[in-house]
């Protein structure tokens, strides 16, 4: 069986009331979401929670899977959902805030800023429609289609983001390389 019948089967199942089906979709599928929230914050413990309310919303709603349709993207427009709610409570200006003693270090040499870098340092400014296709795509693995039923656009956006998005990357990339 395709793997992403495997799991369309074990959410039939889940949704039957079959909690062993539940457990295997957890173990299965709870290291891509886990990455999925910590590109986005720089806690373990934000992306271990996010995880776990992403469960728990996944087992209130889990009635609204319509067997036969992909798991993949109904999930991670779950995990997307999730995440904007975050986003709402927290406000982003208390994720960016850094302490006297942070700012206070000094400079990377020239030439390691880009090999230093951490994802979400890198993906950081892009806008956050771009940000979530790169992430989809490239940390999630999730195909063209899966990403567009997620976010709920076409696929033509999908790529067009995508294309806008690895571009600002290249251009950033290359600013830094060249600083020498």
């Amino acid at each position: 069986m395709h793997p992403d019948g495997e799991l369309e089967a074990l959410m039939v199942r889940y949704q039957e009331g079959d909690f062993a089906a539940a457990t295997a979709l957890i173990h299965r599928l709870s290291p891509r979401i886990h990455r999925f929230f910590a590109v986005q914050f720089t806690s373990r413990a934000s992306a271990d929670d996010l995880l776990q309310e992403t469960w728990l919303r996944i087992h209130e709603v889990r009635h609204t899977y319509r067997p036969g349709e992909p798991v993949l993207p109904w999930l991670y427009a779950i995990a997307r959902h999730i995440r904007v709610d975050h986003y709402r409570k927290t406000g982003r200006t208390s994720a960016r805030e850094l302490s006297f003693d942070e700012t206070s270090e000094m400079p990377a040499p020239p030439g390691t800023q880009a090999a230093a870098l951490t994802m979400e340092e890198l993906l950081a400014p892009l806008p956050p429609s771009q940000r979530e296709v790169v992430e989809m795509l490239k940390i999630a693995g999730m195909s063209l289609e899966e990403v567009a039923r997620a976010t709920s656009s076409s696929i033509g956006s999908v790529k067009q983001k995508a294309f806008r998005a690895y571009e600002k990357l290249r251009e950033r990339l290359g600013k830094m390389g060249g600083q020498s």
